[in-house]
């Protein structure tokens, strides 16, 4: 049964799970080709890690033949989500509302991004309000 706590990724773990959200399906070899680009690893190093990714539950995999293809268990949003929710409780005293005073006041929007954000306030307003009544 693999464990699927949310223990934080390692710098490596990451960039294997960008490597496999990006590409969908991925095998060992297709992963150490796309981080050879960056350093070269080898091949027993790259599935080690790939087994460990699936042990504790990021991946999940299929065989084709004597191949094991690799896909992710655990959506990109879902991880990021947990990550900015970290950020804020750890930078922010867990202020949504300061970690968007800071996010307006240093980089800005534009009034493509203001808007969909507009949107997706609307909306999560509207499923709240579903849920509480």
């Amino acid at each position: 049964m693999a464990n699927t706590d949310s223990a934080p990724l390692t710098e490596a773990q990451r960039e294997i799970m960008e490597i496999v959200w990006l590409q969908g399906e991925v095998t060992v070899s297709e992963v150490r080709d796309a981080l050879a680009e960056r350093r070269e690893l080898a091949r027993n190093t790259v599935q080690t890690m790939i087994v460990r990714l699936e042990e504790k539950g990021w991946l999940k995999h299929r065989s084709a033949g004597r191949t094991f293809i690799y896909s992710a268990n655990r959506p990109r949003a879902n991880v990021l989500g947990a990550k900015v929710a970290q950020m804020v409780d750890r930078l922010f005293a867990g202020s949504a509302e300061e970690l968007v005073t800071a996010l307006l006041e240093y980089r800005g929007l534009s009034s493509e991004e203001a808007e969909r954000i507009r949107i997706m306030i609307e909306e999560a307003e509207t499923n709240q309000e579903r849920h509480s009544r």
